[in-house]
């Protein structure tokens, strides 16, 4: 299956604001399904697949999300599934609906996740689990997120000469495309200084500089591309062109980050020999295209410092060179490849099945050319790079 084959349409996006609003998940997940119908032109009743993406801090009904979603949006007889894959759910519930399309066995599907989150950190969920590795890399390395995500920086320091001033120009970046981004919950300039001034949470990295919990829904709605042009719609029609959701190789030649890490290697090409394939290579080379195609990218910034792993990942620069794309204003709106026009989770914040989501909502509207102040001149192809615990790591091409 090649070209116009494997391409499904975005018939509907759609989302509920991030922040801390301290209701039912349920509730985001419904606002952004009910934008995403609206975006459509369909209703409920019209959708013939759930593809939920579960959250596993919010109860049974979030580890049920297809049918928790289904149900609170009226009992129909939609065929549903349910995908769990850490910060990677909502790019595997994009794959299981866009499976069920271009297997045939639907026309048009509602992807949709949402989240509830505790306040701080994530910790892990099941209380004494002394065989679970996420459990021991808090337990016996203290190894908190910001603890494995200063790690990453502290790599990035020693192996290409980053700098403190080049995390905090990413969190100033992207808290400028953030301020006009309604959805967003940090919607303010911020300048250098004040990053900088922030307090050190784990060093290198300062307070300004980690991304926050958030609560927050997002929803798509996918079709056949023959589904799509029977509905006739509007305007410029997005589509998906390749979903990857590869893991890491055997043997592991060279080890990125400790197993304890719980997300290691799972969607970047590790330096050196070994893992020569990313989950954008593999979404590269199903979608036909290859990165000096791309117009923007939304990438997974848990940390101002990863984002810049992210450039060299994703293919954007040569290793080593992110620094100069970022201080040459290339991944700024305006620039030769922006990076998170929507502000990335620098504005706003984890809401774990949401997010690969999220991300795909930015880019559809992004190529229709529907993104506002933000908006990325001349946007006709974009890709994600999202990543998970234990070897989960998503990419989704989007095109025009």
């Amino acid at each position: 299956m090649t070209g116009d084959d494997r391409r499904v349409a975005v018939l509907g996006a759609g989302m509920h604001p991030w922040g801390k609003w301290g209701r039912n998940f349920v509730e985001y997940g419904l606002a952004a399904t009910g934008e995403a119908l609206l975006d459509a032109g369909l209703l409920w009743t019209d959708i013939q697949y759930v593809a939920g993406a579960d959250t596993i801090r919010n109860g049974y009904p979030g580890y049920v999300a297809g049918a928790t979603f289904s149900q609170a949006l009226g009992w129909n007889g939609t065929q549903v599934s349910s995908t769990y894959a850490a910060c990677a759910s909502g790019s595997q519930a994009i794959a299981n609906a866009r499976a069920q399309i271009l297997a045939g066995l639907c026309d048009v599907a509602l992807v949709v996740g949402a989240d509830t989150t505790p306040k701080g950190f994530f910790s892990p969920v099941g209380g004494d689990r002394r065989d679970d590795p996420d459990w021991l890399r808090f337990h016996l390395l203290g190894a908190t997120n910001p603890t494995y995500f200063a790690l990453y920086a502290r790599r990035r320091m020693e192996l290409f000469g980053a700098k403190e001033d080049d995390f905090a120009a990413v969190k100033v970046k992207n808290a400028r495309h953030g301020l006009e981004n309604p959805n967003a919950r940090y919607r303010k300039q911020i300048t250098a200084s004040e990053v900088l001034a922030s307090p050190m949470v784990a060093d290198p990295l300062r307070l300004l500089e980690i991304c926050a919990t958030s609560d927050g829904g997002a929803a798509l709605v996918l079709s056949s591309m023959a589904f799509a042009r029977r509905k006739g719609r509007n305007g410029p029609l997005a589509t998906i062109g390749a979903v990857s959701t590869v893991t890491p190789r055997f043997p592991q030649t060279v080890i990125d980050m400790p197993n304890f890490s719980t997300d290691s290697a799972v969607a970047a090409p590790v330096k050196g020999p070994g893992f020569k394939e990313s989950v954008a290579n593999a979404a590269y080379e199903e979608a036909g295209i290859a990165p000096e195609d791309l117009d923007l990218a939304e990438v997974y910034d848990l940390s101002s410092a990863l984002e810049l792993d992210w450039y060299e990942d994703i293919g954007l620069c040569k290793e080593g060179e992110a620094e100069r794309l970022l201080r040459d204003g290339d991944t700024a709106i305006g620039g030769r490849i922006p990076v998170n026009p929507s502000g990335g989770l620098s504005c706003f914040g984890e809401a774990i099945p949401a997010q690969a989501i999220a991300q795909v909502c930015e880019l559809v509207w992004q190529v229709r050319g529907e993104a506002g102040p933000r908006q990325v001149e001349g946007a006709r192809a974009g890709i994600t790079a999202n990543q998970g615990l234990f070897g989960h790591g998503s990419s989704v091409i989007v095109t025009v």
